[in-house]
């Protein structure tokens, strides 16, 4: 067998957003959390981590490169992900190249990955639930390791927390679990993305920029400070998980808009019970929050639900397609684009919806009328330029292989970035 060989293979892999959050870890090196944890998976076709990996036995060392640039595979959140999927790799035999890989090999072999977020890093986008659910997703295809989507969820959750939730579609749920080794803390679907395919998601890019304290240190503050943490894991979360479920199976709105609005406020209260306090919402964020609360008290029944992970960017959750127009509209009034903005880079993702909102150029945002819920004798505030961009998208399904060579992002003879 030549020892020139490079066996690849590439995957794509959504993110996710929980609507009850998990924040808080009972083991901080297996990553288990305090609380169960309920997500909807994003569309990858607007939101999604791309990753190629690679094996040769021309390869010296394990590396890998995150959007072009080669980071650091010796942190332990990596080596535990290496280490538990080499533990469960197979055989593997490529009759086409002529490569055989004896299960007792890839403790010897080293790999190489090429990942690619199409959105931003670290922005509170959970993009490193897509990260590391992709990496997880991709090496057990490649080392043939023949456990379900529940079993590689418990590894990707050792890399991300929330990773173990982006290797479904649709609606998961992560059980936080009893036993103190993590193998019972895992993902589970509640539905897939067809359940309720009313939905349309809009995310407000508030900022793109890295956040200040990122979510492990800030989780493990809050877990060492807040007052309020406890009540949140022990009476408040389980509650919900329950009426969640109820909510997403019975296709409920209203009580999934209470729900998860009360959550992601809730969480950021724990975040400002910690100390010392952690703000990741901005004013921005809560201008967000001011709008949909008027229009929904405002229509009687709530018409979008919001929530904000670690970071300032809202995530929209509208009932239906018109609820998503109506939302649409009432962003770009509030939010207009700096004048030299291109509107196909302001509004991305799902265009149609724009088409919906009736806007096809800039003179359409500054023709939209205040919205209803408006008092007459206030003239509404404007803030030109605060949202960077909008993100029209919708839920989605779970990883996928690639089979497109033109995807790959690793050469494949000699397994380096393209």
């Amino acid at each position: 067998m030549a020892e020139k060989w490079v066996l690849m293979v590439t995957a794509q892999t959504p993110t996710n957003i929980a609507v009850i959050k998990y924040w808080g870890k009972r083991d901080e090196n297996l990553i288990l959390p305090i609380n169960d944890s309920i997500s909807v998976t994003l569309d990858p076709q607007h939101l999604c981590t791309t990753t190629s990996v690679a094996v040769s036995p021309a390869f010296t060392h394990d590396r890998m490169w995150l959007n072009g640039k080669e980071i650091s595979l010796s942190g332990g959140r990596y080596q535990n992900c290496l280490r538990e999927l080499r533990a469960r790799a197979s055989d593997v035999e490529d009759e086409e190249k002529g490569i055989k890989i004896a299960k007792k090999d890839w403790e010897k072999l080293h790999v190489h990955i090429a990942s690619y977020n199409n959105f931003p890093t670290a922005a509170g986008l959970a993009s490193s639930a897509a990260g590391f659910a992709c990496l997880v997703f991709s090496l057990a295809k490649l080392m043939n390791v023949k456990e379900d989507h529940s079993k590689l969820s418990a590894i990707a959750r050792q890399g991300s927390g929330s990773a173990c939730r982006s290797l479904y579609g649709g609606f998961v749920k992560w059980i936080m679990g009893k036993e103190e080794n993590g193998s019972d803390s895992i993902a589970v679907q509640l539905a897939d993305e067809k359940h309720w395919g009313d939905l349309v998601i809009i995310i407000a890019v508030v900022s793109s920029r890295q956040k200040e304290t990122s979510s492990t240190s800030g989780m493990r503050e809050t877990v060492e400070t807040s007052m309020l943490i406890e009540h949140r894991a022990k009476e408040v979360v389980p509650r919900r998980i329950i009426q969640m479920e109820e909510a997403i199976k019975d296709h409920d709105f209203p009580s999934f808009s209470r729900l998860a609005c009360s959550d992601s406020n809730q969480f950021h209260a724990v975040c400002l019970d910690t100390s010392p306090p952690i703000f990741y919402m901005n004013d921005t964020s809560h201008r967000i929050i001011s709008c949909i609360e008027k229009w929904n008290r405002f229509e009687g029944t709530p018409q979008v639900a919001y929530t904000f992970d670690a970071g300032p960017n809202a995530v929209l959750i509208a009932h239906n397609r018109n609820a998503a127009k109506l939302l649409l509209q009432r962003l770009l009034f509030y939010f207009p684009p700096q004048s030299d903005t291109d509107l196909s880079s302001y509004v991305i993702g799902d265009k149609s919806i724009l088409e919906d909102a009736g806007v096809h150029n800039m003179k359409d945002i500054e023709a939209l009328a205040a919205p209803p819920e408006v008092k007459d004798n206030t003239p509404a505030q404007k803030y030109k330029g605060d949202v960077s961009y909008f993100i029209c998208t919708r839920p989605g399904k779970g990883p996928v292989l690639l089979n497109d060579e033109t995807k790959e992002l690793l050469n494949a003879e000699t397994g380096l970035p393209n």
